[in-house]
């Protein structure tokens, strides 16, 4: 009498686990696309997302249900959905505690010419930067266990002044203050990037009056 063939029941907790691994490995939150290209098959993933074991966080990202809640969902979102943008203005300036106001999108630096990403949650600003303004002073910070790209605080106040028609000059001008009442901040390391962005011209009366 031949063995009977083992059901598709008793093969999935092995392949849960081994799908439970990856998701682990990426700090608890995988998009469903790198999911398949490290070997989880579809159908694995609507299980564990049937069981409980993952729950959709945004469309076509998936964390696990008992990890740790995220920190910062936003960026780790932003950051896993569009994995090419750097996050920039007033984002920036809130993560490096250089502003009062409160994001409430993402804003977000993307190449000129490349796809507008949808995202339903959260909500994203896109900027266009291109040259050396986009690859220039990127931050790479690890924030619940995903890689998120931060401009960083000195080319952040410098792309407020650039972007000060859609952002508000006030902020960009609070921006500096904040930055230069830093300990070790300096005044030629924001002008490094202002070069950069071409707004030294614009920037120095109010380095100026804050020094």
């Amino acid at each position: 009498m031949s063995p009977t063939p083992p059901s598709s029941t008793s093969l999935a907790p092995p392949v849960i686990r081994t799908a439970r691994r990856h998701f682990e490995k990426a700090g608890g939150t995988l998009r469903a696309s790198a999911a398949i290209r490290a070997g989880i098959h579809p159908r694995t993933l609507y299980a564990m997302r049937d069981a409980g074991i993952i729950v959709p966080i945004s469309r076509g990202l998936y964390r696990l249900a008992d990890a740790a809640p995220l920190s910062n969902p936003d960026l780790v979102v932003v950051a896993q959905q569009v994995p090419r943008s750097v996050v920039c203005l007033v984002s920036a300036l809130a993560f490096h505690g250089l502003t009062m106001q409160i994001p409430h999108q993402v804003d977000v630096a993307l190449a000129p010419g490349s796809r507008t990403p949808a995202i339903d949650h959260p909500p994203i600003r896109v900027f266009r930067f291109g040259g050396r303004s986009r690859t220039t002073g990127v931050e790479r910070h690890m924030i619940d266990g995903v890689p998120v790209r931060v401009f960083n605080p000195a080319k952040t106040v410098a792309d407020c002044f650039k972007f000060r028609n859609r952002i508000g000059t006030d902020i960009a001008g609070e921006a500096l203050r904040s930055y230069l009442r830093r300990r070790g901040s300096t005044a030629d390391e924001l002008l490094r990037f202002a070069d950069i962005d071409r707004v030294r011209g614009v920037m120095m009366p109010y380095i100026e009056a804050a020094l």
